[in-house]
């Protein structure tokens, strides 16, 4: 039997700082409750990517400033839909079947959510970005 659902919200980790309020909206109870969990999960997936997408763009990343760094990353995000669709797919696809019907009915709004912060996410993590891969022969 397809227990799917149950295994997505079984690996999903919990966050204990998030609070809830019968007035929240619902969009930002989706971002609660769906999106942070999915988010720190795919955390390591997402610092791959990106590292890999800064060596695909022959790793002028590594020459900039601190600050011309996390401009880097927020253009990379929202001006690369390339980019920005992988993004969205690797949060999307750890969505169950009813979180997804949610997600639909305010997909551009939740889009906008995920995809700040998945950015900000990334820019706090800027140290892991310090120097080009390794490359063994």
């Amino acid at each position: 039997m397809n227990d799917r659902p149950n295994d997505l919200l079984r690996i999903r980790p919990e966050i204990k700082k998030i609070q809830h309020f019968d007035q929240m909206g619902e969009q930002e109870r989706f971002q609660n409750q769906t999106l942070r969990p999915i988010l720190k999960l795919q955390n390591p997936l997402f610092i791959v990517v990106f590292r890999n997408y800064i060596e695909k763009h022959k790793g002028v990343f590594y020459d900039l400033s601190t600050e011309k760094r996390l401009a880097y990353i927020e253009n990379a995000i929202f001006k690369d839909q390339k980019l920005r669709n992988a993004l969205k797919g690797m949060v999307i696809g750890q969505f169950t079947v009813s979180e997804y019907e949610k997600y639909t009915q305010h997909s551009s709004a939740l889009n906008k959510r995920m995809m700040q912060m998945v950015m900000t996410r990334l820019q706090d993590q800027i140290q892991l970005f310090e120097g080009p891969l390794t490359q063994s022969v």
